[in-house]
């Protein structure tokens, strides 16, 4: 067991953490923006209310949640540990560094756009999951499901919180651009015939789901939908 244990405390097994709940993490965000893309039915959230309810009653998805929650959190520890980690090893910086040469600006900066989504995900939690698990959705719509969807059209007329959302995205995309190729990389799943295709889908998966989830309020905010 302590073998177990060291290999996922080494370097290496820290990375094959991040690359396994980065995967999950990826598969989660396609259901989750899926889910979200119901709004622009426009039909006064009843589609989109009703993909909700399902998503709240379901036993599988409820637990699946538990997982989830355990997935995020072991990502961004260790993703913490590694950003820690690595600046510990390299505690002199070089006096003339030339990253570009080598990576690109958001690989080395996962930490700090970690660090951002992690600030974004703390307000999303507090502004829809809290409120449908535990402090309750005080109106239902004319199928009689909790009706979230005034809950976002409510949110999203503060042009605060529409930017916060639309930025984190920018940082979402960027973290995913490399946290996509990276993950299948960290696995070991290379290959000179299927990487480059890995690669492109990262960059059109990370750039395809970064928009849709900022049209979103953007698209309520403007009253685009309703």
């Amino acid at each position: 067991m302590a073998g177990f244990g060291n290999a996922f405390s080494s370097s290496i097994g820290k990375k094959l953490i991040m690359g396994i709940t980065g995967l999950f993490l990826i598969s989660f965000l396609v259901v989750h923006c899926f889910l979200n893309s119901l709004i622009f039915v426009n039909d006064g959230g009843l589609t989109f209310n009703a993909g909700a309810h399902f998503m709240a009653t379901n036993w599988l998805i409820r637990a699946m949640e538990v997982v989830l929650f355990a997935g995020l959190l072991a990502h961004i520890i260790q993703g913490f540990r590694l950003v820690f980690q690595n600046q510990a090893a390299r505690p002199v910086k070089y006096a003339v560094t030339n990253g570009s040469a080598n990576s690109k600006w958001y690989s080395r900066s996962m930490g700090l756009l970690g660090t951002l989504l992690l600030i974004f995900l703390i307000v999303h939690i507090s502004k829809f999951w809290v409120i449908s698990r535990f402090t309750g959705i005080p109106t239902v719509d004319a199928n009689g499901h909790d009706d979230m969807f005034v809950i976002m059209v409510e949110t999203f007329k503060n042009p605060f919180i529409v930017a916060l959302y639309v930025f984190s995205m920018f940082s979402l995309a960027y973290h995913l651009l490399h946290g996509f190729s990276s993950a299948f990389q960290t696995l070991g799943w290379n290959h000179k015939k299927y990487t480059p295709l890995i690669k492109a889908l990262g960059v059109w998966y990370s750039i395809i789901i970064s928009l849709i989830f900022a049209s979103m309020p953007i698209a309520m905010y403007l009253g685009l939908i309703k």
